[in-house]
C-alpha cells in the first residue's frame, strides 16, 4: 500500500522538520541539557506512535491468511518471515528520512558516528515499535480497539521510560515496568550518544544559579558568592570552572546500567521477540493444521 507509506513518510518528515526547527542548534548549557532531553524523549516516541499504521494490515489479511493456510499455501512461519522481511526497506527509509531531518539540524554530538549511531538506533526503535503493533494485531479483532490498545501502552511505555521520573526514582512495585518499556531502551542509547564525553561541559559557575531563584541577580553577585563557596570548599569555582559534564548528567539521569551499544541491541532484540509472539498467536489462532 504506497499511499499508506507516503502517509507515514509526510508524517516522519513533518514531526522531524517541527523538531529541527523548534529546537534548532541547541546550545552547551542547563537549558540546552533540558531541551537535550525533551527533544529525545519526544523523537523516539514518535518513531513509535508512527508504527500505530501496521494496526489494520493484518486484520484486512486475517480472511486471506486463513483461507490460504488451510489450503496448505504456505506455512504461518513463511508469512510471519515474509512480513517481516517486506517491512524492512520502508524502515529504513523512514529512519534516514528522520535521521537527517534532524540529527545536524538539532546540533547534536558526535560527528559522523554520532549520526551513524542515532539513526541505527532510530531504525531499531521502528522495527520494535512495528513487530510489536504487529504481535497486537494478531491479537485484537476489531480496529478501533486495535488503536486504543496500541495507544494506551505505548503512552505506558512512554511513562516508565525514564524521561518523567528518573529510574531511581521509581518506586520498586513499579520499577519492573520500566524494564520492560521499550521506549526505554533507544531513549538511553541516544542520550549516551550524545552526552558520554566526559570532557564536554554544559553547567558552568555562574549557569550553576540559572534554575534557582538565583538566576536573575546580576553576574557580579553571583561571582561574589563563587567566591564564598571556593572559600568554604577549598575548591576554586570561577564563572568558567566546569560544574556539570556530559557524563554528569547521565547519572542524574540514572543512566548509568547500561551501554548504548546494549540499548541498540535490546532494542533490535525486542523487535525479534515480539515477531516470535505474532507467530505464536498465529499458531494459537487458527485451528487449520499443515498436511
Amino acid at each position: 500500500m504506497p499511499e499508506l507509506f507516503g502517509i507515514r513518510l509526510g508524517a516522519v518528515l513533518v514531526t522531524g522538520l517541527i523538531l529541527a526547527t523548534m529546537f534548532w542548534k541547541l546550545d552547551n548549557s542547563p537549558k540546552g541539557v533540558q531541551e537535550r532531553l525533551g527533544f529525545f524523549a519526544f523523537a523516539m516516541s514518535t518513531t513509535f506512535y508512527t508504527c500505530a499504521e501496521a494496526i489494520p494490515i493484518f486484520l484486512q489479511e486475517r480472511y486471506i491468511f486463513m483461507r490460504e493456510t488451510a489450503y496448505n499455501a504456505y506455512r504461518r512461519s513463511s508469512y510471519v518471515l515474509a512480513h517481516s522481511l517486506i517491512s524492512i526497506p520502508s524502515l529504513l527509509f523512514l529512519s534516514l528520512a528522520f535521521a537527517a531531518t534532524t540529527f545536524w539540524a538539532v546540533g547534536l554530538a558526535g560527528g559522523v558516528h554520532g549520526f551513524l549511531f542515532f539513526f541505527f538506533t532510530i531504525c531499531a526503535a521502528f522495527w520494535a515499535g512495528h513487530s510489536f503493533v504487529t504481535f497486537l494485531s494478531g491479537i485484537v479483532t476489531h480496529v478501533m480497539l486495535g488503536y486504543t490498545v496500541v495507544v494506551a501502552i505505548l503512552a505506558y511505555f512512554l511513562l516508565f521510560s525514564g524521561f518523567f521520573i528518573s529510574r531511581d526514582r521509581i518506586p520498586l512495585y513499579w520499577i519492573w515496568f520500566h524494564y520492560i518499556s521499550l521506549v526505554k531502551y533507544p531513549y538511553e542509547g541516544v542520550l549516551q550518544n550524545e552526552f558520554d564525553d566526559p570532557t564536554k561541559c554544559f553547567v558552568r559557575g555562574t549557569q550553576m544559579f540559572d534554575s534557582t531563584p538565583l538566576g536573575s541577580v546580576p553576574v557580579a553577585m553571583k561571582l561574589e558568592l563563587l567566591k564564598s563557596m571556593s572559600t568554604t570548599l577549598g575548591v576554586n569555582i570561577t564563572g568558567s570552572t566546569c560544574v556539570t559534564t556530559g557524563t554528569d548528567v547521565l547519572k542524574q539521569q540514572g543512566i548509568t546500567d547500561l551501554t548504548k551499544w546494549s540499548c541498540l541491541w535490546i532494542t533490535v532484540a525486542w523487535g525479534f521477540l515480539f515477531r516470535f509472539l505474532f507467530y505464536f498467536t498465529l499458531l494459537l489462532g487458527s485451528k487449520n493444521k499443515r498436511r
